[in-house]
């Protein structure tokens, strides 16, 4: 009804109630009883308070505060008499308790403090340079101010490339952290978490790099003694931008594996910033491939090899991986299979109907070979995957930081039923294939966040016939 509740009690007592101010109070049993009976509708009428210096004097509506002597003294039913008292009491009290959150909220506003944390932790990424070849801070003073600009913006943290290739770079299980000790006590001192990024690939080739870090020297004059430690196509050509996880678990770098080389580097990391761990330093991103990310260097920037919206090519042609192919398709029973990667599979920049391999009627991913390698192919990564997050888990577990893995967003022909350019970099997802969920399963089993890249990006935002 339109009507406030103290003209409701006067047209159910059949009487006007007249304006007059409450100066009595009735029994407290007749109180409490009714205020029982009158409970139920007030959660609606408390909503509409308004506070009194809101009001505008000129037209003061009626309120149940101003409510008249009730009794049954002036003809009114005594038990409607009791229920308007109680209700105007208890109004009072839900003004006064309105009141005193809003002077609280106010108070916890201008303090910068809020009951429970609302949003979305923003960190931001660091300058891939920030820390120099001679490990040292890049441009110290301007970092300063910007850790102090961001901080008084209310950013959370900061997001740091770790580069094995630098801290790392001159001889195996020799470290030097000068550079990144400045910069995470510089970012203690202001308050900022920082997600550290172990990153164990080269710097430049991909998207957004601004810089060049290689791999560190010695690994790389390893591969220049034995290039098929670095990932190989069909035509030969060498990427050196991450080691081929086809010797992940052989002593090809100076009587270590690759493998060994990453988890002594985290342990080394561990050791010398614990006092950081758990407070200033959150979470450990683990690096498991070129730009980070677990998958195959199969579009490569570097000297116009690929092209967006190409489809890539396969990296599965060094000794390793192709050792390890045979023994899958020995395995199998099919040995013939064992012998080369798809040769139907199109160069870098073809699109999938140009191809035998991945076009939509009858292309070679949907046959019997073509599961079994694709299969193949995926697991290896997969297999990779669990073998560093197993000892990633271990250096950093029961210390209070979370894990996570970078996994490629490749938007690209996502349209079609091959989803050609995921096949290449070892996602074996196809329009009736889910090859997202192993991955999940296996970051899963060592409690490691999926970092997903590209979640911001709009279909429009890219060109309609390459189907993102």
């Amino acid at each position: 009804m339109a009507m406030n509740i103290t003209f409701q009690i006067g047209a159910l007592a059949g009487t006007p109630i007249q304006a007059e101010s409450i100066t009595s109070a009735s029994t407290g049993s007749d109180s409490s009883a009714a205020a029982a009976a009158w409970k139920t509708p007030i959660p609606s009428i408390r909503c509409k308070i308004i506070k009194p210096e809101m009001l505008e004097q000129k037209s003061q509506p009626t309120s149940p505060c101003r409510s008249p002597i009730l009794s049954g003294n002036n003809g009114i039913r005594p038990d409607l008499s009791v229920a308007c008292r109680a209700f105007a009491a208890e109004t009072l009290e839900f003004m006064t308790l309105d009141e005193s959150k809003a002077a609280e909220e106010e108070k916890m506003y201008k303090e910068g403090k809020t009951e429970k944390e609302k949003g979305v932790p923003v960190y931001v990424m660091m300058p891939l340079d920030s820390v120099t070849m001679g490990n040292t801070l890049n441009r110290k003073k301007a970092m300063n101010a910007s850790l102090q600009a961001l901080k008084s913006a209310g950013v959370e943290g900061l997001m740091v490339d770790v580069w094995w290739g630098l801290v790392e770079r001159d001889a195996p299980g020799v470290y030097n952290w000068g550079g990144y000790t400045e910069l995470l006590e510089m970012a203690k001192r202001h308050g900022l978490k920082v997600q550290a990024v172990m990153s164990f690939h080269q710097c430049g080739g991909n998207v957004g790099d601004s810089c060049t870090i290689p791999l560190p020297k010695w690994a790389v004059e390893e591969i220049d003694k034995d290039q098929d430690l670095a990932y190989t196509d069909q035509w030969g050509r060498r990427n050196y931008e991450y080691i081929s996880l086809g010797c992940d678990t052989l002593p090809v770098l100076k009587g270590r594996t690759p493998v060994q080389c990453y988890s002594d580097f985290m342990r080394a990391f561990r050791d010398n910033f614990k006092h950081l761990l758990g407070d200033t330093i959150v979470e450990i991103q683990v690096g498991m491939g070129p730009a980070g990310e677990l998958r195959y260097p199969s579009y490569p920037e570097q000297n116009g090899t690929w092209r967006f919206p190409g489809i890539g090519a396969f990296q599965c042609y060094d000794k390793y991986m192709m050792s390890s192919l045979k023994a899958a398709a020995e395995a199998a029973g099919k040995p013939e299979w064992g012998s080369t990667g798809p040769t139907d599979a199109g160069e870098y920049n073809n699109w999938p109907e140009d191809t035998q391999f991945f076009r939509k009627e009858g292309g070679g991913w949907t046959s019997p070979y073509g599961e079994f390698f694709l299969t193949w192919y995926s697991q290896m990564l997969l297999d990779h995957g669990e073998r560093i997050l197993s000892s990633a888990k271990a250096t950093f577990e029961n210390i209070g930081v979370k894990i996570s893995v970078k996994i490629a967003g490749i938007h690209w022909h996502y349209g079609t039923r091959s989803h050609a350019p995921e096949l290449t970099a070892g996602y074996y997802n196809t329009r009736f294939r889910d090859g997202y969920l192993p991955i999940a399963r296996m970051l899963a089993r060592h409690g490691a966040i999926f970092n997903f890249t590209c979640i911001e990006m709009r279909d429009h935002e890219q060109p309609q016939d390459a189907l993102c």
